[in-house]
């Protein structure tokens, strides 16, 4: 596996040596010694997944602290725009966004930190989603930050009227009045 660290400090991108042949392929999607070795030490406590159509957004989603969830992301089906906004106070690429192509074809994994929204948007027509988590969901520490605040400076593939977003999502609060990640 081949780690390389992303433009926003604390971000990675993994990327699986994928071996082929005529029956198909055969990656490892995981490797313990080589994750704390590159990155750090982390302790997964829970595996998701979602199954998305064409253009539907979901993010930005984060978990206060003591709650706050690292996560490991990567697509199974389809392929998606994942996106990690850098919330953390202090930091000087708060309000930054590092985004990534994730796909069946490419494989690659993004490895998000504490202190980081994450939100990701569907290319293909349809996309099934696999994520780590270092730490539970908890209702009551969740945050948010809406997809369409302009402070972001996204540049969407996608125009933002055909977007798919849920209702909870839309009403969100911009980056400026978000509950601050502390």
């Amino acid at each position: 596996m081949i780690v390389r660290k992303g433009r926003i400090s604390g971000i990675y991108i993994l990327e699986p040596r994928v071996f082929k042949d005529p029956r198909g392929y055969f990656f490892e999607s995981y490797n313990k010694r080589v994750f704390e070795r590159e990155i750090g030490k982390v302790n997964w406590v829970q595996d998701n997944e979602s199954a998305s159509v064409k253009n539907v957004f979901r993010g930005f989603h984060y978990q206060l602290p003591p709650y706050a969830q690292a996560k490991l992301v990567r697509v199974t089906k389809g392929k998606v725009l994942d996106l990690a906004l850098d919330i953390r106070p202090g930091s000087p690429t708060f309000g930054q966004v590092e985004s990534l192509v994730l796909s069946e074809e490419n494989k690659l994994q993004f490895f998000i930190p504490h202190g980081f929204a994450h939100g990701y948007l569907v290319l293909s027509e349809t996309a099934v989603f696999n994520y780590k988590c270092d730490n539970y969901y908890v209702p009551e520490a969740e945050g948010g930050v809406r997809y369409d605040d302009n402070a972001l400076g996204i540049s969407w593939p996608t125009p933002l009227s055909d977007m798919i977003v849920s209702e909870k999502d839309k009403k969100l609060s911009n980056l400026r009045d978000h509950k601050p990640f502390r």
